[in-house]
């Protein structure tokens, strides 16, 4: 499948990447634990840690979506591709690579030492 070239059109490649985030939220099944029988522990060691698994993925997922939603709200207010901390352009790389990209690559550096 051909992807939107994000120079061209950002909506697209934010809009696309959102479907299929969504698309992967609707695969991410949480199932409980089943009953624990006598001698089972380590099948129910390997449920529960599917489980967090799966929920620490569906929990990603929402936040990747987040992200896609807000470049969207920026991108409708005419600020998507600015920082939001010092309002610098963020590199066309950078957007190419990350569309959903808030931080420059310095603000994204400062943030990521605190």
């Amino acid at each position: 499948m051909d992807r939107p070239d994000p120079a061209a059109d950002p909506r697209a490649v934010l809009l696309d990447q959102r479907v299929q985030l969504l698309a992967e939220l609707e695969e991410i099944s949480i199932r409980a634990p089943e009953q624990m029988t006598y001698g089972s522990q380590a099948a129910a060691a390997s449920q529960v840690f599917e489980q967090q698994r799966d929920l620490a993925l569906r929990e990603h997922t929402r936040t990747a979506v987040a992200v896609i939603d807000a470049a969207i709200a920026r991108l409708d207010a005419g600020t998507y591709g600015l920082c939001t901390a010092c309002g610098q352009r963020i590199g066309a790389e950078r957007l190419e690579a990350l569309p959903g990209a808030a931080l420059c690559i310095d603000c994204q550096r400062t943030q990521g030492r605190r």
